[in-house]
């Protein structure tokens, strides 16, 4: 007689260590995936400071910069028109820097007459209000457009 109890299979003792197996290597997995994590987020949280340090730093260069334009243009006017003047530059250097950023692409106008009306808002919450109908609805009440409508 084989070693076998009465009513086992033959393999049934290997499904027990195939499921410890599969959980062991689902464990290994897992912390492998954790640690790998927690080395990205680390990187990139260094990397968000470095950027944000460098943000800080480059506004007071900004600032320092703006001081030294102001004071330059007050040694020949009055401070506040030199205020006034160091503060018509960064204006226009933001709106270039603003004009810079957005989309290369043409504005149409918002609706012309005969065209198409705009696909929505600037939200993208769908249509502000609903499409014009294309022609003006009959007084006898039978929809042409109807499929089951027979002339």
């Amino acid at each position: 007689m084989c070693g076998y109890a009465v009513g086992m299979k033959p393999l049934d003792h290997l499904e027990h260590l195939d499921k410890e197996l599969v959980d062991e290597l689902a464990q290994v997995a897992r912390e492998t995936v954790r640690d790998e994590l927690r080395e990205q987020t680390r990187k990139q949280r260094r990397t968000a400071m470095l950027y944000g340090a460098s943000g800080a730093v480059a506004l007071y260069a900004g600032g320092a910069l703006a001081l030294a334009l102001g004071l330059a243009l007050a040694t020949g006017l009055p401070g506040w028109a030199a205020a006034l003047i160091t503060a018509a530059i960064l204006g226009v250097v933001a709106y270039a820097l603003r004009s810079a950023a957005r989309p290369k692409h043409a504005h149409a106008p918002a609706h012309v007459i005969g065209g198409t009306p705009p696909a929505g808002p600037p939200g993208g919450l769908g249509t502000p209000y609903p499409p014009m109908p294309t022609m003006a609805p009959r007084q006898d009440g039978i929809d042409p457009e109807s499929p089951h409508h027979r002339a």
